[in-house]
């Protein structure tokens, strides 16, 4: 019901809910990202991307998790389009970071992700706000090592 007015409300308590405890996700993970794309409300969006991260971000963990095991390779491309799409998008800066974040990581097990990250960084950091050029900043510096 991503057309309702209190979606961003569902989403923001979704996001709280994955932050307390995030394995509560994974019954759930192929409706979360066959629908993911279809979030378009702003307020709706940010928390969206933030359990993108989430999720990225557990799977690139250090430490041991069920995040690992549940999150296949269908999940991931389905992460990796929502965030490309939140990029190139006319979103505000927060799903923007998340996105570039959770793309940074997935990069290291997609070749062609790393290449496309720093050209849309690139091409976009002097339209963007500050906030969006220190991250960007940031990544791309990491991508460079």
């Amino acid at each position: 019901m991503v057309d309702n007015k209190m979606s961003p409300r569902a989403a923001w308590v979704f996001e709280f809910m994955c932050k307390e405890n995030l394995n509560t996700i994974i019954p759930y993970l192929h409706r979360f990202t066959e629908n993911v794309n279809k979030v378009h409300l702003n307020s709706a969006v940010r928390p969206v991307a933030k359990v993108c991260e989430y999720l990225i971000k557990a799977l690139y963990s250090k430490l041991d998790n069920e995040i690992k095991q549940a999150l296949n390779s269908t999940h991931k491309e389905k992460i990796i389009e929502a965030c490309f799409d939140w990029m190139i998008n006319d979103e505000k800066i927060a799903p923007k970071a998340y996105a570039m974040n959770s793309l940074f990581l997935l990069g290291r097990d997609y070749d062609w992700i790393h290449p496309d990250l720093a050209l849309i960084l690139e091409r976009d950091y002097q339209m963007q706000s500050s906030g969006f050029k220190a991250r960007a900043r940031h990544i791309l510096n990491k991508i460079m090592k």
